[in-house]
C-alpha cells in the first residue's frame, strides 16, 4: 500500500507544478482597449425546448450595450414548448437589439442538433448582416450589458480569432454545490487554460456557452461543416480553429452566467454522462485508463490515510495525507471562485467517485445504444 500512496503523491506533485497551473482561477479576459471601429456582430443562439430559461437569458442579449451593429439570431431547433413564440414575445416586450427567430427543421444526416442549428443561424446572419464576428451562446446563458463589448474589445486588442469564457454555473442546491465547482475544476485539469491560450501548443478548448468567433477564422476552419458530427462541439470547434492557424483564448467569466437549474442529482448526472464517453473517443482502453487514473489520484489518498492509520503504517498514512492535502489545496481557488466554504475541499474524493461512476455509466449507455442522449435525440459514435 505504501508504494501506491507514494505514486498518488507523486501524481499530485506533478499536477500541482506541471499541468499548466490548472488550479489557478486568475485567467480572465486579456488587457483590452476600445477599437477605433466597432465590428458588426451576429449573436447566434441555438435553442431546443428552452422556454423555462429564456426569460432570464434572452433579454440580457437583447439589452447589450454595444457601440457597433449587432443582431440576435435565435434558431428554434425543433422545440415543443413554444420557445420560438416566447422569444418573439420577449423581443416585442423588451426591445433592444434586432431579433430574428428561425427554424431549420430536423438535422441533416451526420449532424448533431446544435451544430445544425448553428449552421442555419450562421448562414442567415451572413445573408442579413455579413458580420465580422459571431457570438455563439447557449439559450441558458445570461450576459451582463457590457459582455459583448468586452469580448470584442479583447479579441481586437489581442488579435484573437476565438475568445471563450467559461460561464459561471449555478450553485444553489446542495448537489449543485457539490458537483458544479468540481466540473469546472476537472475541465481545467483536462484543458489547462494557460496551455490553451499559448500559441503553438496542441491543447485547444472552448466553453460552448460563450464563444466569440471571427467569421473569417470560422470559414478558414470550415466551421461548422468540418465538426458537424461533434457531440463535444465546443472543444472540437476550438481545435479546428487552432489547427487552421487561428489564435484562441479561454478563461473564466465574471459577467457571463448560466441560469439553468440542476435541482436533482439525476439532472447533474445526465449533464456529465451524456458526453463523458465521447470525451474518451468511445475507446474502452481510454475508459480503463481514466478509471485507474481517477482512482490513483483522487481515491487512493483518503484510503491510504485511513488504512495506514488504522493499521499502524505511518509511512502509508503520511503519504496519503500529504496527497490529500495537495489535492485540497489545488481545489480551494475554485471553491473561492464559486463562493463555497473551504471545509468542503476534503470532500473532493467523493465528488470524483461520482464523476467516475458517471463516466462508466456513459460508456454503458453508449454500448446499449443510448449514448450522447440529449432532449430526445441520441447520437451514435461518429
Amino acid at each position: 500500500m505504501e508504494w501506491i500512496g507514494a505514486g498518488s503523491l507523486l501524481a499530485w506533485v506533478w499536477l500541482l507544478l506541471g499541468q499548466g497551473f490548472f488550479w489557478r482561477t486568475d485567467v480572465r479576459l486579456p488587457a483590452r482597449r476600445d477599437p477605433e471601429r466597432w465590428p458588426s456582430v451576429a449573436v447566434v443562439v441555438p435553442a431546443r425546448d428552452e422556454a423555462a430559461v429564456l426569460p432570464d437569458s434572452l433579454p440580457s442579449l437583447l439589452g447589450q450595450k454595444y457601440p457597433g451593429r449587432a443582431e440576435v439570431f435565435l434558431v428554434d431547433d425543433g422545440s415543443t414548448d413554444g420557445t420560438g413564440a416566447l422569444a418573439r414575445e420577449l423581443a416585442a416586450a423588451r426591445g433592444g437589439l434586432p431579433l430574428t427567430v428561425s427554424a431549420p427543421g430536423e438535422p441533416g444526416p451526420g449532424w448533431t442538433g446544435k451544430l445544425w442549428a448553428l449552421r442555419h443561424g450562421m448562414a442567415l446572419a451572413r445573408e442579413r448582416l455579413e458580420p465580422e464576428y459571431l457570438l455563439l451562446t447557449d439559450a441558458d446563458i445570461a450576459h451582463e450589458p457590457d459582455s459583448l463589448r468586452e469580448l470584442v474589445a479583447a479579441a481586437r486588442s489581442a488579435e484573437l480569432d476565438l475568445v471563450s469564457q467559461m460561464a459561471r454555473l449555478r450553485v444553489v442546491t446542495r448537489w449543485e454545490r457539490m458537483i458544479v465547482p468540481a466540473f469546472v475544476y476537472f475541465f481545467g485539469q483536462l484543458y489547462p487554460f494557460r496551455w490553451v491560450n499559448r500559441p503553438g501548443t496542441r491543447t485547444a478548448a472552448a466553453a460552448g456557452g460563450c464563444v466569440l468567433l471571427r467569421r473569417e477564422a470560422a470559414e478558414r476552419a470550415g466551421i461548422p461543416e468540418t465538426i458537424r458530427h461533434a457531440v463535444i462541439d465546443d472543444v472540437t470547434l476550438a481545435r479546428a480553429v487552432k489547427r487552421s492557424g487561428g489564435r484562441i483564448w479561454l478563461g473564466l467569466a465574471d459577467r457571463v452566467a448560466s441560469v439553468r437549474p440542476y435541482p436533482r442529482p439525476a439532472d447533474l448526472w445526465r449533464m456529465v454522462s451524456r458526453s463523458a464517453y465521447a470525451q474518451l473517443r468511445h475507446q474502452p482502453l481510454l475508459l480503463l485508463g481514466t478509471v485507474l487514473g481517477l482512482t490513483l489520484v483522487y481515491l487512493v489518498p483518503p484510503v491510504a490515510l485511513v488504512a495506514g492509520a488504522a493499521g499502524g503504517d505511518t509511512a502509508t498514512a503520511a503519504l496519503g495525507g500529504a496527497a490529500w492535502a495537495v489535492m485540497c489545496g489545488t481545489y480551494l481557488p475554485m471553491l473561492r471562485h464559486y463562493g463555497q466554504p473551504w471545509w468542503t475541499a476534503p470532500l473532493l474524493p467523493c465528488t470524483a467517485l461520482l464523476y467516475l461512476l458517471m463516466t462508466v455509466d456513459s460508456a454503458v449507455q453508449h454500448h446499449r445504444g443510448r449514448g450522447a442522449a440529449w432532449k430526445g435525440r441520441t447520437y451514435p459514435k461518429p
